[in-house]
């Protein structure tokens, strides 16, 4: 015959009552066993009690109050002349007493989890004197556990992580369930846990609650989370028992055990030629079923016609290999690329290499689009001279430019006027032969750098740009001058043959093997007596003296004419005149005055002449002055 939950709980109950009265009627024995007790300053007496705890089961269920247990005195003759009090912990409140009989009962429902044990004190009094009889004893009530509390899990819901294709047996987490009933008394407390839902892929262990994976080849990529539900169940697990469960949510963490695949085995990309370089070309991807660093790739072009013109990158964020142009693209030149790329995981895990390659190829072909580009000169930069005699009309050179596209439609010239300001040139918009438009001089502008513009017939917003540099061929069109202004003096004390002064020239024109100056005096200062020239052969002359005896008295500047002749072919000439001051010098040649003394007077003229001459000068000035103030 099989008992329900309510039948087991009153069978206990009957049994813990049957234990309890056996332990009262042992407790009576040894009263009645017990020896005198003698209590000092009282005569001796017999100690009829000695208590050690009474037993009650939790959870009690009656109308009527439950029966606990008896306290008797051996002093007590059943005549009614004791009377039996209670106290302490839930006397009265909880626990009553017969104060006739002794019985103690409980009046209300005890639950053990809330209090396990109540301490009381028993007192057997004389009903007329009501003083004690015999010593106050103190004792417990132990409430009994029944199994009256299931499992928790007070940690639940559980989370956890265990990596994908785990062998069998691999540890994922344990679970805690704790019961609130008595771990000492029974099985109530005893814990096993069993799997509810979760099978056949993780177990669990019945005593540690640890749960393991069940299933080997878990493949996180065909289902990558699972719910359990675990039992905790007390009473050992036997019926009957009280059970919780709790929840444990497993994700299947990546590993890298899906090698990368291109989904196709060729791509193709149409670009255009005039992309710049560093521009994107294309993107392709392999797919990985894989996730976080076992996704990550590395491509590279291992093969094709294009590996210099070409490259690929990781984008790490996506993970797709980004083509690029390394080098300009030219439809005329070359149409198409073919280009084999490899895939590869960067991180390789050894366990599953047999699982791989874990790389793949794909083929890349790209082509090239013809697109209108401007025409193109036949050189980047033109260099061209033009001596600065050449007439206007002279042809300097020709610049030539082609439309690259297939069409190739006629160019049309044209110089940038930007470059040009003063229109030095012109071109021919059909030779792109380039002429003088105006005189040209060297000395003013040595270099023109223009730009030439070249523009499709078809197509005039299509404009390539061409750059020439025009060097300005020098002749000998500029005579030599002084290099400087010079301010020549002369000493009144001057010997002959002496230098006053080294002169030097200078010629704006630049003659290829350098400048060669000849220095000479004019015809007509040819005989001078005062000064003569000497031309020192290194571009320099010297003037010198030819006389003493200087006199600014007598002429204090000379002006001495000089002619200067360059090497140039023809050879030009100038004259230049130097100025020669004569001024008063020191005993070191070095010029103190230049300027013409005052007029000295006769010598006859007294010191009195001079002051009679002077008042009367003041004189006249007094009476100048008085009439204009009249």
């Amino acid at each position: 015959m099989k008992l329900g939950k309510v039948e087991f709980c009153h069978f206990l109950q009957i049994i813990a009552l049957f234990l309890c009265l056996s332990g009262m009627n042992q407790a009576e024995l040894s009263r009645s066993r017990s020896k005198p007790y003698f209590q000092s300053g009282r005569p001796r007496t017999k100690r009829s009690w000695v208590w050690n705890q009474f037993f009650v089961l939790e959870e009690y269920m009656g109308t009527d109050p439950l029966y606990v247990g008896k306290l008797h005195s051996d002093v007590d003759k059943g005549d009614g002349s004791i009377k039996y009090i209670l106290s302490g912990e839930g006397a009265s409140s909880i626990f009553i007493i017969d104060e006739n009989t002794g019985d103690i009962h409980a009046t209300k429902r005890l639950d053990r989890e809330e209090q396990a044990y109540y301490t009381l004190r028993a007192q057997a009094l004389d009903r007329l004197t009501n003083k004690p009889v015999e010593p106050e004893s103190e004792f417990v009530i132990k409430i009994q556990d029944i199994n009256d509390n299931e499992p928790k899990f007070l940690d639940g819901p559980y989370t956890a992580g265990v990596p994908e294709m785990s062998p069998v047996g691999t540890s994922v987490v344990q679970v805690t369930a704790t019961d609130a009933d008595d771990p000492t008394y029974g099985n109530s407390a005893r814990v096993v846990y069993s799997i509810l839902q979760g099978q056949p892929y993780f177990s669990v262990e019945p005593k540690t609650g640890i749960i393991k994976t069940a299933l080997p080849n878990m493949d996180r990529e065909a289902k990558d989370q699972y719910l359990l539900v675990i039992q905790a169940k007390d009473m050992v697990g036997q019926n009957g028992g009280l059970s919780g469960t709790t929840s444990v949510t497993v994700t299947l963490t990546d590993v890298n055990d899906n090698p990368p695949r291109f989904p196709r085995r060729s791509y193709q990309y149409n670009v255009p030629e005039s992309l710049p370089v560093a521009s994107v070309v294309a993107r392709i991807k392999a797919a990985d079923a894989d996730v976080g660093p076992n996704a990550e790739m590395e491509y590279k072009i291992v093969d094709g016609d294009g590996l210099g013109v070409f490259k690929i990158s990781v984008d790490k964020d996506t993970q797709e290999g980004i083509i690029t142009i390394q080098k300009e693209l030219d439809f005329e030149a070359k149409t198409s690329y073919t280009l084999r790329i490899e895939a590869a995981n960067k991180h390789i895990d050894p366990r599953f290499q047999s699982l791989g390659p874990f790389s793949d190829m794909t083929t890349v072909k790209i082509i090239v689009e013809d697109v209108d580009e401007p025409p193109v000169f036949t050189s980047r930069l033109y260099s061209m001279v033009v001596s600065e005699a050449a007439k206007v009309g002279t042809i300097i050179g020709t610049v030539a430019a082609h439309d690259p596209d297939v069409l190739s439609s006629p160019v049309r010239y044209s110089i940038d006027r930007n470059t040009d300001l003063e229109r030095y040139f012109n071109i021919d918009a059909n030779s792109g032969v380039i002429t003088t438009a105006k005189s040209l001089d060297r000395e003013t502008n040595a270099v023109h750098n223009i730009t030439v513009l070249a523009m499709e017939s078809q197509n005039p917003a299509q404009i390539g740009r061409g750059y020439v540099a025009i060097t300005i061929l020098d002749i000998n069109d500029n005579a030599p001058e002084f290099a400087m202004d010079y301010e020549t003096t002369v000493c009144e004390n001057a010997q002959p043959g002496q230098v006053i002064q080294k002169i030097s020239a200078v010629d704006k024109d630049d003659p290829p093997s350098g400048h060669q100056f000849y220095f000479s005096l004019t015809a007509e200062a040819a005989n001078n007596h005062n000064f003569t020239l000497q031309d020192n052969k290194d571009n320099t002359a010297s003037v010198l003296t030819r006389r003493n005896g200087f006199r600014r008295q007598e002429q204090s500047v000379f002006y001495l004419p000089i002619f200067i002749v360059d090497s140039g072919s023809p050879s030009l000439s100038s004259t230049n005149t130097l100025t020669i001051r004569v001024c008063d010098c020191d005993a070191d040649g070095i010029a103190q005055t230049c300027n013409a003394e005052a007029y000295i007077l006769p010598a006859g003229l007294s010191t009195g002449a001079l002051i009679a001459i002077l008042a009367c000068v003041l004189t006249l000035l007094d009476c100048e002055q008085g009439k204009r103030t009249k």
